[in-house]
């Protein structure tokens, strides 16, 4: 009781901002507030705001509501599942830019932070943050052994604020699954779950720091990316120090070329670093703005903020990439049935049908100059059609898919004549061969087979421990059950002859491997 006074307080406040901006659409399809929209859009609604898009009315709403709602827009950029697609394409343009905090409060949170005045720790450090954001704002600085740094500092009290409006996203979720079962398929919830887990992380800045060495491990033998040295001894959960880096901002294209850089090239770069991120090591940079990518004096691409980062299984890769396979191919039942064998489509829907679906997506992205096509906005559009199949929310293919077109959109903006799919496919028609072709599926048999005998001694021992039960004095067995133990324990025996044989056919494979 008390925290649904407490959330509906908080929620006024929330719609009457919004209804100041025209924006409280997206609550319309919650029917329990339908009367309480309508009644806070005759108060406050300003007619101004109605002249511009509903997107950009929305985005403008959430930048005055602050940090938590700042975010939240960011995060509702990746799901024109629930928001729409146009909506969703204005808020991935919210600025997450906010006025700085004081110096004597970043000044404080150093000294908490690593008990010692920051005059130990920085030899010069500028008062004046060069960037300023929702969760931090980023100071130059020089460390006492004379290395330029980039210092990223928390903003006080982010934390207690996120975690208030956190709680009113989770309450409005429950009751939107309560109300609206048509929505349930979009896990309202669970987008809360992860858009809450996401930001703790980022709250965290520990664990961007771990981000920033899990790439820079990844791409230690590949010269055209570069990503930031972290400084552990002066890393905390509210500060970063990181090695700061020198380069231009890869959406200034003039100035790349009178420095003698290829645009062309540094899109060939960064295609292939995305392509590596997602599909070699799946994990990959989520927030691929130019603002976070650089190049360096030669050619190489910089990035910075790991923030927010991304994840793909294996399994999900081998999905993704079949897929990809199967458009470039124009073999679209595969792509149907893929998604079938991922169970992201529901079994008993139809194959032939989704095939359908498949081509109306792809036939018209494909037909356009290679330069335009955009494998990001091809997924968009077949997370769209896949609605009326039953498919639910993939969020890790969301963040992706989002993560895909804001990389398009850089490469598109430097060399607007090229594809960045078209640069990197050899790398693609590589890994292809290399994860989805004849060897590599004896490779993932061979595997398995290794996989299930690394079992057999568990299983060896479950069966001895359930032998001494059965042959205790004291425990009483049905004559059935009985009669059934010789022919399990001849299926036990049975199962270890085929060893000898199992091995010699796995030494096979990985002979042919070899070759």
């Amino acid at each position: 009781m008390i925290r649904a006074v407490r959330n509906m307080r908080h929620l006024f406040r929330i719609m009457n901002v919004l209804a100041q901006h025209d924006a409280l659409f997206p609550l319309e399809r919650i029917g329990a507030m339908r009367d309480l929209v309508y009644a806070f859009t005759l108060i406050n609604r300003r007619k101004r705001a109605g002249r511009q898009p509903p997107g950009r009315r929305l985005a403008t709403a959430l930048a005055k509501l602050g940090p938590s709602f700042i975010k939240l827009g960011q995060a509702l950029s990746t799901r024109p599942d629930l928001i729409g697609a146009e909506v969703a394409a204005d808020l991935a343009d919210l600025q997450d830019r906010l006025p700085p905090f004081p110096f004597t409060q970043a000044r404080k949170i150093l000294e908490e932070d690593f008990d010692r005045p920051p005059e130990e720790l920085y030899r010069s450090f500028d008062p004046t943050p060069i960037a300023a954001a929702s969760i931090a704002q980023v100071h130059f600085a020089v460390t006492v052994e004379g290395a330029d740094v980039a210092v990223k500092i928390l903003r006080p009290g982010i934390r207690a604020a996120f975690r208030r409006d956190i709680d009113v996203f989770y309450w409005l979720a429950e009751i939107i699954e309560r109300t609206q079962p048509s929505i349930r398929r979009l896990k309202p919830v669970e987008a809360v779950a992860a858009f809450a887990q996401t930001v703790e992380m980022e709250m965290d800045l520990r664990f961007e720091a771990a981000a920033a060495v899990e790439f820079a491990n990844n791409f230690s033998d590949d010269k055209t990316l570069q990503i930031p040295f972290v400084d552990w001894q002066r890393t905390s959960q509210r500060v970063l120090t990181v090695e700061r880096i020198c380069g231009t901002a890869i959406d200034e294209s003039e100035r790349l070329i009178q420095a003698g850089i290829n645009p062309r090239d540094v899109v060939a770069r960064a295609a292939n670093a995305f392509f590596n991120m997602v599909f070699r090591d799946g994990f990959f940079h989520g927030d691929l703005h130019p603002g976070n990518m650089f190049v360096g004096s030669k050619g190489e691409v910089i990035l910075i903020d790991f923030g927010i980062t991304g994840r793909v299984d294996q399994q999900t890769r081998r999905y993704l990439g079949e897929m990809l396979l199967g458009f470039l191919t124009a073999d679209y039942r595969r792509v149907a049935e893929i998604h079938f064998e991922a169970g992201y489509v529901p079994a008993n829907r139809s194959v032939d049908a989704f095939t359908q679906a498949c081509r109306s997506v792809a036939e018209p992205i494909f037909g356009r100059p290679m330069n335009e096509i955009s494998i990001g906005r091809l997924l968009g559009h077949l997370f769209k059609v896949t609605e009326a199949f039953g498919m639910e929310t993939q969020p890790q293919l969301l963040l992706l898919q989002k993560t895909m077109i804001t990389a398009e959109g850089v490469g598109r903006n430097l060399a607007p004549d090229v594809n960045m799919w078209t640069l990197a496919r050899p790398l693609i028609e590589k890994w292809i061969r290399e994860t989805l072709g004849p060897e590599a599926r004896l490779r993932q048999m061979a595997n398995d087979i290794v996989s299930s005998f690394e079992k057999i001694p568990r299983l060896v021992t479950h069966s001895e421990q359930a032998a001494a039960m059965f042959g205790h004095d004291g425990l009483k067995l049905h004559p059935d059950t009985l009669a059934e133990l010789p022919c399990r324990r001849g299926l036990h025996f049975s199962a270890l002859t085929l060893l000898p044989w199992t091995l010699l056919a796995i030494l096979l494979i990985f002979i042919f491997l070899s070759r």
